[in-house]
């Protein structure tokens, strides 16, 4: 029978367990203080880069909350520079249908190519050369993606001349690359220990990717492509070669349709107060548009977790 004080599961003394903390190395002061100074400089940096965004959202509220009001979102823009101005119902009703066509065609194919790179070309010859050139676009000035729309569709008046399908085009192109790139990044975060148990079920690939990769790269998905509809949803210069610019609202994509950003670019610069006044609500409509749906992305990612 094993003594009592040889037996691993018998607890030890208080002594024997003062020794055993002793044998640890003690974490110097050096190491200490070289932790706190960092902690300090991370905190400082933080909040030195907080400054730009509360000065944004400050001036946003501060400029923009007066022209808020119950005409400012239910009328269209009048064109007059004397009288009442209207408000950016057109401007809104306009982004949303263009960012919404941009991205249904963005974000299915930046997921898709994501796919293709991650789960059947991961370092072909081919996908390296489909890295490169996504790599390209997605430094690419965005009136560079305006002006290539307008030189192939609209100077050759393909489906007539300014027209809102041509104006999400530009803004797809915009969004590709940004979808490509962080989808990309999140799939290949999926432990391939998923895919190799699936697999080992004799589930094919196509099964795998549809039932065990894209649900559990769901919510990083969801932020890739909320981060390209943010950047379409605020460019202007694509905007301007391609959709042009109108004051009614108008649902008919072969048109001209009006946007927040154009109807920003627009008023900002006029000489009347209540046009910069109207720039500025534009401008905060904006950013609270995007984060709602910042907000209601959250909220989907929270139940696909739960489930």
């Amino acid at each position: 029978m094993t003594a009592s004080g040889n037996d691993p599961r018998t607890p030890q003394a208080p002594g024997e367990l003062r020794r055993a903390g002793a044998a640890l190395p003690a974490v110097s002061g050096r190491r200490r203080t070289t932790d706190r100074v960092m902690r300090g400089v991370t905190l400082a940096l933080t909040l030195v880069a907080l400054v730009p965004l509360v000065l944004i959202v400050y001036y946003l509220i501060a400029k923009g909350i007066g022209a808020w009001s119950g005409d400012f979102f239910s009328t269209d823009p009048t064109g007059r520079f004397l009288g009442d101005p209207g408000g950016v119902k057109s401007a809104i009703l306009g982004t949303i249908v263009m960012v919404a066509l941009a991205s249904a065609v963005a974000i299915p194919i930046g997921i898709g190519v994501a796919l293709y790179l991650v789960e059947y070309g991961k370092r072909g010859k081919f996908a390296n050369v489909v890295r490169y050139f996504v790599d390209v676009m997605t430094g690419v000035p965005s009136v560079v993606f305006g002006l290539f729309i307008y030189i192939v569709l609209v100077v050759t008046k393909i489906g007539g001349t300014f027209a809102a399908w041509k104006g999400s085009i530009a803004l797809a192109l915009l969004m590709l690359p940004v979808v490509t790139r962080a989808s990309e990044v999140v799939l290949n975060l999926v432990p391939n220990s998923l895919r190799e148990a699936a697999l080992a079920l004799g589930a094919p690939r196509w099964r795998v990717i549809l039932r065990i990769v894209l649900p559990t790269a769901l919510p990083g998905l969801v932020t890739g492509s909320l981060l390209a509809v943010a950047r379409a949803a605020g460019e202007t210069a694509p905007l301007l070669f391609t959709a042009a610019f109108v004051f009614g609202t108008q649902f008919d994509l072969s048109q001209r349709m009006n946007s927040l950003p154009l109807q920003i670019f627009n008023d900002v610069g006029q000489a009347q107060d209540r046009l910069v006044e109207r720039a500025w609500g534009a401008a905060l409509t904006l950013v609270l548009m995007v984060l709602l749906l910042t907000l209601l992305a959250r909220l989907v990612q929270r139940r696909s977790r739960l489930a």
